[in-house]
């Protein structure tokens, strides 16, 4: 489910100056030659994540089905839900709970893998992009298990490209789960905002070309 191009743009250009986008060569995990990458993990001050949150919250708001609660998988969803709880909050007054998860299980205190409001109605995952979607099938089984109910996922930057067939890792997910998910950029609105800019044309020209050979 795509987002409104305005905020899609300026998602990008935000990431470009936080240096979360970046292009030149970057080897991925599938072993293709990116000529762009994206890593949320540089979205690592207080100033950039409430900036990020605040771009989540407004996706969500727009653009994602009527939900309860927000779930982070560990460990990148973690900071992404708490803010973009916060942001909810301080931009569209409401007061959404959260949870995420423990990559281990704790046998004292609270224990369990989850931790924070327990996990009920209709619920978004909320992550960084999708590559083989492994977190957002574990968390929609703990989403399930608690007898709640996935209602989407949402997700800063969707690369539409081939995962192992002919569909990206998000129409996977997509069709595997029964549930939409939304980015709050894509790989074509990269594409829209490096053709309007003269001095990207040698980036805009590999991203063309990648995509050409691995687009979904």
């Amino acid at each position: 489910m795509p987002n409104n191009n305005t905020t899609s743009l300026d998602f990008l250009r935000f990431s470009l100056s936080a240096k979360v986008l970046r292009f030149g060569s970057f080897q991925t995990k599938a072993g293709r030659n990116s000529p762009y990458f994206f890593n949320a993990g540089l979205f690592n001050s207080g100033a950039l994540l409430d900036q990020l949150g605040s771009f989540y919250a407004d996706t969500i708001n727009d653009a994602c089905p009527p939900f309860d609660m927000l779930f982070g998988p560990a460990y990148k969803g973690i900071p992404l839900v708490t803010t973009t709880a916060a942001a909810m909050s301080r931009r569209h007054n409401r007061d959404i709970p959260i949870t995420y998860n423990r990559k281990e299980a704790k046998d004292h205190g609270e224990g369990g893998n989850l931790i924070g409001a327990p996990l009920k109605g209709n619920v978004i995952i909320i992550d960084d992009v999708i590559s083989a979607g492994t977190s957002i099938r574990e968390s929609a089984k703990w989403i399930d298990e608690a007898g709640a109910k996935l209602a989407g996922v949402i997700i800063a930057l969707d690369r539409q490209e081939r995962g192992t067939g002919n569909l990206s890792a998000t129409q996977e997910v997509q069709q595997t789960l029964g549930v939409p998910v939304t980015a709050i950029a894509t790989l074509n609105d990269l594409i829209d905002m490096l053709s309007k800019d003269p001095t990207a044309k040698e980036s805009l020209a590999a991203i063309q070309r990648y995509k050409e050979r691995y687009g979904a």
